[in-house]
């Protein structure tokens, strides 16, 4: 039996979807779906099968370097730099207040190209945070891999503006396509409305 990850993630709990009863995301946006992919390090079986396919994404574009975004991007950017035996670095959305001040963690990645790990896309801003503080360390950024992709419409400008490729393993359009049968087509149709406006959606839940 094909292994699906948007399956895994619904049947995981990794991922729900609440169209009728909203979560509150930490922007104050209302959204009718939240992903806990941290939640998923727990599954041994789950976790081999994304590792492996961040792999698959990340290899042939023949990196040096391999970063996480801190902090839900380390343990899958580890994992996939321990499967390639390449070196590994971390990187905060800000410079620390104390100490050395670094955003990037680990050894230095001057005249490095770098693939950046992240588990989420949302709006893409904290990713491409991650991505201008390697491109000040001297890193060059091959690309953005992540597990899952909302694909807002914002998130798609944001990567064209900051000229970086963005790979994710798994999608909100899959999602729904493998949700189809739990939900009416009242519910889908709220939840595709989400995702080409989450600034509406969220104002007209109120």
């Amino acid at each position: 039996m094909t292994w699906n990850l948007e399956e895994q993630l619904l049947a995981s709990g990794a991922v729900q979807l609440r169209p009728h009863e909203p979560f509150q995301w930490s922007s104050g946006l209302k959204a009718p779906i939240y992903c806990d992919h941290r939640s998923l390090l727990g599954h041994p079986e789950v976790r081999t099968h994304i590792a492996e396919g961040l792999v698959r994404l990340a290899s042939p574009l023949n990196p040096s370097m391999i970063a996480g975004t801190s902090t839900a991007g380390i343990p899958w950017g580890m994992l996939v730099a321990q499967q390639l035996s390449l070196p590994f670095v971390y990187v905060r959305p800000e410079p620390k207040a104390h100490g050395l001040g670094r955003q990037v963690e680990g050894m230095s990645c001057q005249d490095q190209s770098v693939v950046l790990i992240e588990d989420l896309i949302s709006t893409g801003g904290s990713s491409l945070r991650c991505v201008e503080a390697l491109r000040q360390e001297g890193a060059r950024v091959l690309s953005v891999i992540a597990i899952f992709n909302y694909g807002l419409p914002s998130s798609r400008t944001a990567f064209e503006n900051h000229q970086v490729s963005l790979q994710t393993l798994g999608n909100f359009e899959n999602l729904l396509h493998k949700a189809t049968h739990s939900f009416s087509p009242e519910a889908l149709a709220s939840l595709k409305a989400w995702q080409e406006n989450p600034q509406d959606w969220s104002t007209k839940q109120r």
